[in-house]
């Protein structure tokens, strides 16, 4: 069972310090953060960095810089401390050196001498003979002799959990009770020959030592629970863990395919989403309904709406997909629902090099704080703003050529004569001045208005498509619009 609201909920966030942080691994870290604010518990921040091989500090780095994006802070764990530092895996290796003598002298764990050889040629037997092909338990009791024998060919053990004969049964939080037979939860290693610990080992010693009341983690870790529960009870026999936590097991997030998204997918980095101008809060939405829901007919909610309502039980155990087109809609709703001052500054990145095209000295703060209101509504990612106002800031527009071909059609020129006289006595106070300007410009030339602004909008903004045209003419100026709409139709002339 969950726990009540007021308890001493502990969860953990445990990745390891490989390559870009994926979108998976941040919706882990979301339903564990939401369900420790939930509870008023505790988030305990732990990296898993015991793979040389694979871990780097540039990854670990960037692990911490996106919990910090993202908006998670957590209780314990690296540049926070707390009563069971240190955080890191490395630096613990004493620590899971111990458990293991500990484990070996109580008789849960013994040495493993088989060679990769022996243990395939026996496997490929068990399979043949149609039987379970884990480990048959061939080191389980040896005998001096044979260990003095093993010993004197020069071989180096492994060590073994010896896991008891009989099935384990246990209640996940998201999936409910499930069993697991002795005959398909076979031995397993926990330390390497050259002493090195495994995650099999590590990762419960350290939820058992952190005290960790619930394990939330992903559905491709499920088969390895039946072993991390019997390695608790041996744990709990040998004084080292208080007691065994509640599991919950969150659903697959799908990619392409109904494939499980996985690092390789384009779709899943993290930094994808930033360098695209996403929201924490709207990504983190849109993570939050990959598995779970607010409520039948509400899609759209603030972070702090998800904590209040957040259990891991109410977390759906079938696979979500992932879907970019809601996840670009739904961060389009929070675009919106920003105010308009902190709109501007996070759009800011993008308004300066490298990713704006425009010189530094070009950008007016006028300018854009008389667009941003206007360039909010448009948005489904920030990193769309550069395209939307390039316009303002550029000495001439950036035609695309598409577009000049569908917008100047035949009698365009003299449509934009006529819309350039009109514009050139209205209000350039007023956009709905500047709007009746082209109204009656295509008035006369028997266009609807939205025929007649075409041509206006791609002389002065280079494009068919973009931000609101009159409140655009409006900031731009009257000077620089009537200048296009004159080099357009010069353009036509030639």
């Amino acid at each position: 069972m969950a726990s009540a609201p007021g308890s001493s909920v502990r969860v953990r966030f445990c990745p390891s310090p490989t390559g870009n942080p994926h979108v998976g691994l941040v919706r882990t870290a979301l339903f564990n953060w939401a369900f420790a604010k939930h509870h008023g518990g505790t988030l305990v921040f732990r990296i898993e960095d015991t793979d040389a091989a694979r871990d780097s500090e540039e990854s670990y780095d960037q692990l911490l810089d996106s919990m910090r994006w993202l908006g998670f802070d957590w209780d314990e764990g690296p540049e926070v401390g707390g009563p069971y530092a240190p955080y890191r895996q490395s630096q613990r290796m004493d620590i899971y050196k111990d458990v293991a003598r500990k484990l070996l002298d109580g008789g849960h764990a013994y040495h493993c001498y088989c060679s990769q050889e022996e243990l395939d040629t026996r496997r490929e037997a068990a399979r043949a003979a149609g039987k379970p092909s884990g480990y048959d338990g061939h080191c389980r009791e040896l005998t001096a002799a044979q260990v003095e024998e093993y010993t004197a060919q020069g071989r180096e053990p492994i060590v073994r959990f010896r896991m008891p004969d009989e099935p384990i049964t246990f209640t996940d939080l998201v999936r409910g009770e499930i069993t697991y037979l002795p005959e398909n939860v076979p031995d397993y290693g926990i330390v390497r020959a050259n002493g090195a610990p495994l995650y099999t080992l590590v990762n419960p010693v350290d939820d058992a030592l952190m005290e960790i009341t619930h394990v939330l983690r992903g559905e491709d870790l499920l088969s390895s629970t039946p072993r991390q529960i019997a390695l608790y009870k041996a744990l709990t026999e040998l004084g080292v863990a208080k007691e065994i936590p509640a599991f919950g097991h969150l659903p697959y997030v799908m990619g392409e395919g109904n494939k499980k998204l996985s690092k390789r997918d384009p779709q899943s980095s993290l930094n994808l989403y930033r360098e695209r101008g996403f929201l924490p809060e709207g990504l983190l939405n849109y993570l939050s309904l990959l598995g779970w829901s607010l409520s039948a007919d509400q899609d759209v909610f603030s972070v702090d709406e998800m904590v209040a309502a957040f259990d891991v039980t109410d977390v759906n155990p079938n696979p979500a997909r992932f879907d970019l087109k809601k996840c670009e809609a739904i961060n389009a709703d929070h675009i919106r629902m920003l105010d308009v001052k902190d709109f501007a500054e996070r759009c800011r990145p993008w308004l300066q090099a490298p990713h704006a095209p425009w010189a530094p000295e070009a950008f007016d703060e006028t300018k854009w704080q008389a667009i941003a209101p206007h360039a909010q509504t448009r948005l489904k990612v920030l990193s769309e703003i550069t395209d939307n106002v390039d316009f303002l800031f550029l000495p001439e527009p950036v035609f695309d050529e598409a577009s000049w071909s569908k917008a100047m059609k035949e009698g365009s020129d003299a449509l934009l004569l006529t819309a350039r006289d009109n514009l050139e006595a209205a209000d350039w106070t007023s956009a709905e001045s500047l709007k009746e300007a082209v109204l009656a410009a295509g008035e006369a030339h028997g266009l609807k208005l939205g025929k007649a602004q075409a041509p206006v909008r791609v002389a002065v903004t280079g494009r068919t498509v973009g931000l609101p045209l009159f409140e655009s003419l409006e900031v731009l100026g009257k000077e620089k619009s009537l200048a296009r709409i004159d080099a357009a139709l010069a353009r036509l002339a030639g």
